[in-house]
């Protein structure tokens, strides 16, 4: 497979994004995807490979601009489609179905048929689950980074917290992740980024 460099990735992110509020927000957090992701590989080999990493936490959110108004805020009433307007983006650019479940599978801890049903989430019946060690490490470490107005920093007990009101099987998938990779320090770099950690 073909994996897209970084300048290839950010002209993407560059030619959808709706302005450069949008780019700012959205490039930065894959960014800080990408350093936590990173971080968490330089601690054991995990079975992945780093090039296919690097891509999806890049690539992961660039649905995100399909959401956004002209002053780049996110619609957060729709944004459960984030995953899959980002996995019809990669598709129109060309990019294999590898690189695109990477938008799809990353929503969460995964979102389950049964989850959208019961929830009654506006998207269409499936799984969208993160299979390979690639996918559960760019989903994992998408959960320590928010791009709420200010964008922060999550720390692994805050999200542990957020995600039990899903339910106690989405705790256990989170702990089942944490059991995998480890906790990432996120300390240095939410001072880098000037970005409150929680």
């Amino acid at each position: 497979m073909d994996i897209p460099s970084v300048d290839e990735i950010r002209a993407m992110h560059l030619k959808h994004s709706p302005n450069d509020e949008a780019f700012d927000l959205v490039f930065t957090h894959c960014e800080i995807v990408w350093k936590v992701a990173e971080q968490i590989i330089s601690l054991s080999d995990w079975g992945v490979n780093p090039e296919l990493v690097r891509a999806g936490c890049l690539l992961h959110d660039i649905g995100v601009y399909r959401l956004c108004n002209a002053e780049g805020r996110i619609d957060g009433k729709n944004y459960v489609h984030h995953g899959l307007l980002g996995h019809e983006i990669l598709e129109s650019e060309g990019l294999p179905e590898e690189l695109c479940r990477f938008c799809s599978c990353h929503t969460g801890v995964g979102l389950s048929k049964e989850d959208i049903l019961t929830q009654g989430l506006p998207l269409p019946p499936a799984d969208y689950i993160a299979v390979t060690p690639e996918e559960r490490l760019v989903m994992y470490a998408d959960k320590f980074h928010s791009k709420s107005t200010p964008p922060k920093f999550v720390s692994p007990n805050t999200y542990a917290a957020y995600v039990g009101r899903f339910g106690q099987d989405k705790v256990e998938a989170f702990g089942a992740l944490r059991a995998q990779f480890g906790d990432p320090e996120l300390g240095s770099l939410a001072a880098s980024y000037g970005h409150h950690l929680t």
